[in-house]
């Protein structure tokens, strides 16, 4: 059994779920994923603040999200499944709860969750497809980091069955969005692009980290933009910064760009060279 900390309570596994919850039943919930180095999770201030804004869209209470409860409590179930040192991947949820299904409101058996398990170190590169339909840049999901991820797990399946790593998605105007569960940056004569948020990208937090310690322009892309790029890159929580090395059957070098940001952002390496 692995250990779970939920509204509170440290316990091992399984967690009970109630049938009724419309976490469970449709997807209405939110969650993170978060690096932790030796015991230290990596800008939980940013996670946490993505996940009170996705709560608050999808109506749900987001009062439970106070970030040194939230950090006291990671500690412990850190500590508890013996993932204090190195590196450790967890995952805080949000579930709704029972309700009616016509209104957005959190229920009274609403649960807050987290599991933590090992995390493997970064790869030295990804291979990415194009994924054969288009994310909804005007969903009202969009940006959300939802329970409902269905859509992402379809596209990363048709990149392993295409013998790739991550799906790459465009939007319903033909732009560049994200990958099925990274950021996407590309390099072009030098300078680093990046689609803006209307795009539905998700607002990543390692895409915010980036920004913060280079220069980067955030402008809509599109295929054509991606066939003539000198550099391709995606970041996400736990991996950091990691270079594309194959896109749609065209081979890419893991170029000097990337490499750069990757020691600017301190996160392809191990936990003694992390700096928060």
């Amino acid at each position: 059994m692995s250990w779970i900390w939920c509204n509170g309570s440290y316990f091992e596994g399984p967690l009970a779920v109630s049938p009724s919850d419309r976490g469970l039943t449709h997807g209405l919930g939110v969650f993170e994923t978060l690096l932790s180095l030796d015991g230290q999770p990596v800008a939980l201030d940013l996670h946490l603040a993505r996940m009170r804004d996705g709560a608050e869209r999808l109506g749900l209470d987001a009062g439970k999200l106070g970030e040194a409860e939230i950090a006291a409590a990671m500690s412990g179930l850190l500590e508890r499944a013996g993932l204090a040192d190195g590196r450790a991947r967890i995952r805080l949820a949000l579930s709704a709860g029972a309700g009616d299904l016509r209104r957005l409101e959190t229920g009274s058996d609403a649960i807050l969750w987290m599991t933590a398990t090992a995390c493997p170190p970064a790869p030295e590169s990804v291979t990415l497809v194009t994924a054969d339909f288009p994310r909804n840049e005007r969903s009202p999901l969009s940006g959300i980091k939802c329970a409902s991820y269905a859509e992402n797990l379809l596209a990363l399946d048709q990149a392993r069955r295409a013998g790739a790593d991550e799906a790459l998605l465009f939007n319903t105007r033909g732009e560049l969005c994200e990958a099925a569960t990274a950021n996407v940056f590309l390099v072009r004569d030098g300078e680093v692009l990046t689609p803006p948020l209307s795009s539905g990208c998700l607002p990543g937090t390692m895409r915010a980290r980036v920004m913060a310690r280079t220069t980067v322009k955030e402008q809509p892309l599109t295929a054509a933009d991606v066939a003539v790029a000198e550099e391709l890159f995606v970041t996400s929580a736990t991996r950091g910064v990691v270079p594309v090395v194959r896109v749609d059957g065209r081979v890419l070098p893991a170029g000097p760009v990337a490499a750069e940001v990757a020691q600017l952002c301190k996160l392809r390496w191990g936990a003694s060279e992390f700096t928060p």
